[in-house]
């Protein structure tokens, strides 16, 4: 009898070394990956117009891909917005601003948006550290996530993720250089997004 207790003893003692050395499983990482949804993003900007008033435009067509690990406080951002779908709601602006002195869509037709999650408050993401490209020169800008969450949508059964986020970047550093120094160069971001988790 005491031989099979040391027995029994022995063998939960391996068991509890083996366990020893494995991670808890709240520490393993939860990576997930979801697919932007563009019929449900809008990336839209605002900039200065001769210096007397702001307008505000927006990319008709986007894509990208987010990576998130709510528990490992850790992610990625990656969009791609057409630049020749640039949209100011006025035809002569449009197609001022798509061609040669200020996005060249023709010849940089994508712009993109490479990025970590670089701060959280608990689980929810609140700061993005990246680059933009634009006119094919990369510059970091750092995006500010206003408001974040997830939820499982009621027509697709799945989680989707939505957010609210603002930036700033002066144009000029990326060589969109005309009417500077008259009207303001900074760039104002405003960006509602919302990504399908991956099945």
């Amino acid at each position: 009898m005491n031989m099979l207790i040391s027995r029994r003893a022995a063998s939960l003692g391996v068991a509890l070394a083996l366990c020893a050395g494995l991670p808890h499983p709240a520490a393993i990482a939860q990576m997930q990956s979801y697919t932007i949804d563009p019929s449900h993003t809008f990336p839209s900007f605002a900039a200065s117009h001769i210096g007397i008033s702001w307008w505000r435009g927006r990319f008709n067509k986007s894509s990208g891909k987010v990576t998130l690990d709510k528990q490992g406080q850790a992610g990625t951002v990656e969009v791609q917005m057409e630049a020749a779908s640039l949209d100011f709601g006025h035809n002569k602006m449009n197609e001022t601003v798509r061609g040669p002195d200020f996005f060249n869509s023709e010849q940089f037709p994508t712009i993109s948006y490479k990025g970590k999650f670089s701060r959280f408050e608990a689980d929810r993401p609140v700061e993005v550290t990246g680059e933009l490209t634009l006119l094919g020169v990369s510059k970091p800008v750092v995006l500010q996530i206003v408001s974040f969450k997830c939820v499982t949508h009621n027509l697709l059964k799945r989680e989707v993720c939505g957010a609210d986020v603002h930036g700033q970047f002066n144009r000029s550093e990326f060589g969109m250089t005309r009417g500077i120094p008259k009207p303001e160069e900074a760039v104002r971001l405003a960006i509602q997004v919302e990504a399908i988790i991956d099945q």
